[in-house]
């Protein structure tokens, strides 16, 4: 008998083996994405805030772009800037026009770029955007396009199609009687 085989794991060594496990799932997301959002879910016609989370760079080579497109339905996102990085947002005009905040709105963001930053293999961080939801109900698919200094990872796939670079999706659900968020 060797005197290892018999006695359980040291309490040290169980604690490394489930954060491993935590880190793991964290960095894996759904269907082993490597870019993912903080949220899953979010109430029609509502604001979200929606954090786009970048896992790993190109093949070991540091990100140095993230835009994130807009899909259609939203109809404000809001960028938060980020401290070392470029912000650079697109417009384009609305099918029809929303009243936010009081005021009739005809354009809106469409692609929201973060550049000249670096941000290194080793390590993950997140873009911040806030979102008007879509009034209607359903899956809202969000491309993501990754830039590094060698490559790039094109997050544009369907979901649905379970491939190696899929569209983050965010469930759009009704409104409940008691809502949740910001209504505009």
């Amino acid at each position: 008998m060797t005197p290892s085989s018999s006695r359980p794991a040291p309490r040290a060594s169980r604690q490394g083996v489930r954060a491993l496990a935590l880190v793991a799932a964290l960095v894996a997301g759904p269907a082993a994405a490597h870019v993912g959002t903080d949220v899953d879910t979010a109430v029609a016609g509502r604001w979200q805030s929606v954090g786009f989370r970048i896992g790993h760079g190109c093949d070991g080579s540091p990100t140095t772009s993230v835009t994130v497109f807009v899909p259609r339905g939203v109809a404000v996102a809001k960028p938060r800037p980020k401290p070392g990085w470029t912000l650079e947002v697109r417009r384009a005009p609305l099918p029809s026009p929303v009243r936010v905040h009081g005021r009739e709105v005809a354009e809106a963001a469409s692609e929201l770029t973060w550049s000249g930053g670096r941000l290194d293999d080793a390590h993950f961080d997140e873009f911040a955007v806030l979102m008007l939801m879509p009034s209607t109900p359903g899956p809202l698919d969000v491309r993501v396009l990754q830039r590094c200094e060698r490559g790039e990872h094109d997050w544009a796939e369907p979901a649905e199609a379970k491939g190696r670079s899929p569209t983050l999706r965010i469930t759009i659900v009704p409104a409940g009687p008691q809502g949740g968020g910001h209504r505009h």
